[in-house]
């Protein structure tokens, strides 16, 4: 069976056909920004498939546009939701539907990894942080803008802020440096202070996942992570694996 995965987010959606062992391939990712963004996508699917695995947190109509190309190619479509429990996670808030799929998915991923602690660091649009303990317990998280995303607020209520360029200096001499340095350092900031009231809380220090658009930017500042681009894929996979009922049929 042909089976893909598909992950809408904010500004990126990131794609991949499962292997013979049900696990993601090379990893496609374009911007949905632009125009033309449905022949983008269609270019990059197959002719025709057996089904796909759909996780969004973009729009309505966003997600709908997307599912209306996916019908075309694929016979059955099925739309990841969070749940409360599911593959030995458990997450902390009282309505699933308000955590989003990705972090709920990145926390499926991680916990396939190994049964231990780990606090899983999403970088995109905006930077996530999501502690799970070693039994899978979601013990809470943290929201904040992204560093692309602090420059692209800073550059349009000061239009002389450029929105990007610099490098990471932990005392920049040049603007560009010290926004690149500010902006950086607040999410390296959030993830440091988070590592450690996490070790607090739980009487040890949860591995790190770093993943999402924006990580490779913050890889280089936290030596002790480990880096996992696709993990929302990976955590898509293990629904795909599941065998979950299908949402929309083709």
């Amino acid at each position: 069976m042909t089976q893909w995965l598909f992950d809408l987010g904010n500004s990126r959606l990131k794609c991949t056909q499962l292997d013979g062992e049900g696990r993601p391939g090379e990893v496609i990712a374009f911007g949905h920004d632009e125009r033309g963004f449905a022949e983008a996508l269609r270019r990059h699917l197959p002719a025709t498939a057996d089904s796909a695995c759909l996780a969004s947190v973009a729009s309505p109509a966003l997600t709908l546009a997307v599912i209306d190309v996916l019908t075309e190619r694929f016979q059955r479509i099925s739309l990841a939701r969070t749940q409360a429990a599911f593959a030995g996670v458990r997450i902390a808030y009282a309505r699933p539907e308000k955590l989003g799929v990705d972090r709920f998915l990145a926390m499926v991923a991680a916990h396939a990894r190994g049964a231990r602690a780990w606090m899983i660091a999403g970088v995109g649009t905006a930077i996530t942080i999501d502690l799970l303990d070693a039994r899978g317990l979601h013990r809470g998280g943290r929201i904040a803008p992204s560093p692309a995303l602090m420059r692209a607020g800073l550059h349009q209520a000061a239009a002389q802020l450029p929105a990007q360029g610099g490098i990471y200096r932990e005392f920049a001499d040049d603007t560009e440096d010290a926004l690149a340095s500010g902006c950086d350092g607040a999410a390296l900031g959030l993830i440091e202070r988070s590592l450690r009231l996490a070790a607090r809380e739980l009487g040890e220090t949860p591995a790190l996942l770093l993943h999402g658009g924006g990580a490779e930017a913050l890889r280089a500042c936290l030596p002790e992570a480990e880096f996992a681009p696709p993990l929302v894929l990976e955590g898509l996979a293990q629904w795909a694996k599941a065998g979950r009922p299908a949402d929309v049929a083709a």
